[in-house]
C-alpha cells in the first residue's frame, strides 16, 4: 500500500483533519464535530464533518477512542502532518537567547549539556545530545588475571579515563606474559591512540623489532582490539527528563515506559545515529521505532557539523507524540545550527 499524500484529500477533508491535529496537539484530548463546527475555517454541519471524520478515519488518518467521542490523529496522520501540512513557527528571541545561553564558555562537553538543558526546559520534554566520543590515548596498562582462561586488561587514558574489559587468555598462557605485555605497551605504545598502538605493534612484530614471543604479542593484540571494539562509540547526554512526568494516570504509564527507553541509552543513541545521515531534521514517530512501540513517544533530530562540514553529533529532544511539532521542529533546527557554528 502506498502511503498517502495530501492530494489524496480534498479541500475539505485537508481543513477538517488540519484543525483536528492543531486542537489535539494543543489539548491532547479528543476533538469532535460540535467543536469544528464553530470554527469559521471549516464552515461546515456537524453532520457534514461527521462524514468527513468518518472518511478520514477509513484512510487511517483519524481514531476513535470510544464510539461517542470525537477523533484524535494517528501515527500515521500525525506523519502525514508533519511532513506536508504544519506551519513551522521560528524560533522568539527569547528561545534563541535561552539556547545561545548556553553557549558561552567552558569545555565543549559542558556547552552540549547546558545548551541540552535550555532545549529541554523550551520544548517541556527531555533534550538529547549525540556527542562524538573522542580517541582514547595510552597512558598506562595493566593486565589482572582472572582465572587461568580470563584476564581484566585496565587502560589508563591520559585524560584520566579509566576503561576495563574482561579478555580471554590461550591455554597455558605463562603468568610473566601478562607482565611483557603490560611492561611492552607501557613503554612503546605510552601516548598513542588505540589505532596507532595496533599499527605500530604491527609494524615492530614485522620487522622483528618487539622482544615478544606470540602469546604475548597475541594478548597485546587481543587487548587494544577489547578497547577499540566501541571506542567509535558516541556518548548520549540527556537532560530534563523530569519533564517528561505529569499529567493523567495514563501519561504518567506512558511517561515511566518513556523513562525505561531512555534509560536503555545504546537504543536510543542508536536512534539518534540515523539522523546523522540526514541533510537537516529527521522525525521519529511513536511506532515507526521499535524501541518506541510501547510509550508511544516522538523524537526530534537534527545533526551538528564541524568546521570542515562533516556531521560530528546529532542534538534533539524525545517527548510523547502529543508535541508541538511546529514550534520545537524550528527550535531543534536551531539548536543544530547553533553548535555547527560554535563548533
Amino acid at each position: 500500500m502506498q502511503p498517502l499524500s495530501l492530494p489524496d484529500l480534498n479541500d475539505r477533508a485537508r481543513t477538517v483533519f488540519r484543525e483536528i491535529v492543531d486542537a489535539y496537539l494543543a489539548s491532547g484530548a479528543p476533538v469532535g464535530s460540535r467543536t469544528l463546527s464553530k470554527l469559521a475555517s471549516v464552515g461546515l454541519s456537524p453532520a457534514s464533518i461527521r462524514n468527513v471524520m468518518q472518511d478520514l478515519e477509513e484512510l487511517g488518518l483519524l481514531a476513535a477512542p470510544h464510539t461517542s467521542a470525537g477523533r484524535l490523529p494517528t501515527e500515521l496522520g500525525l506523519r502525514l502532518f508533519v511532513d506536508g501540512m504544519m506551519q513551522m513557527t521560528a524560533p522568539s528571541a527569547e528561545e534563541r537567547a535561552a539556547i545561545d545561553s548556553g553557549l558561552q564558555g567552558g569545555a565543549i562537553e559542558d556547552i552540549l549539556g547546558r545548551t541540552t538543558a535550555a532545549l529541554s526546559g523550551l520544548s517541556a520534554c527531555a533534550g538529547l545530545v549525540l556527542v562524538p566520543r573522542g580517541e582514547v590515548v595510552l597512558r598506562q596498562v595493566s593486565f589482572v588475571p582472572l582465572s587461568p582462561v580470563k584476564a581484566l586488561a585496565v587502560l589508563v587514558g591520559t585524560d584520566g579515563s579509566v576503561e576495563n574489559r574482561v579478555i580471554d587468555l590461550p591455554p597455558e598462557l605463562p603468568p610473566i606474559a601478562l607482565i611483557e605485555a603490560a611492561n611492552y605497551i607501557n613503554a612503546r605504545l605510552e601516548g598513542l591512540t588505540l589505532a596507532g598502538a595496533a599499527e605500530r605493534l604491527r609494524a615492530e612484530i614485522a620487522e622483528n623489532r618487539a622482544a615478544l614471543d606470540a602469546a604475548t604479542s597475541g594478548l597485546i593484540e587481543q587487548g587494544i582490539a577489547a578497547w577499540s571494539s566501541d571506542g567509535s562509540r558516541a556518548v548520549l547526554i540527556v537532560r530534563g527528563s523530569a519533564n517528561l512526568l505529569g499529567g493523567s494516570a495514563a501519561d504518567l504509564e506512558r511517561a515511566r515506559l518513556l523513562l525505561g527507553d531512555i534509560e536503555g541509552k545504546e537504543e536510543l543513541a542508536r536512534v539518534l545515529d540515523l539522523a546523522r545521515t540526514a541533510s537537516s531534521i529527521k522525525v521519529f514517530i511513536g511506532s515507526e521505532n521499535k524501541l518506541f512501540s510501547l510509550s508511544g513517544s516522538s523524537v526530534i533530530a537534527a545533526p551538528y557539523r564541524g568546521p570542515d562540514g562533516r556531521v560530528v553529533g546529532v542534538v534533539g529532544v524525545i517527548g510523547p507524540t502529543r508535541l508541538n511539532y511546529a514550534r520545537i521542529v524550528p527550535m531543534v533546527d536551531y539548536t543544530a545550527q547553533t553548535l555547527s557554528r560554535l563548533i
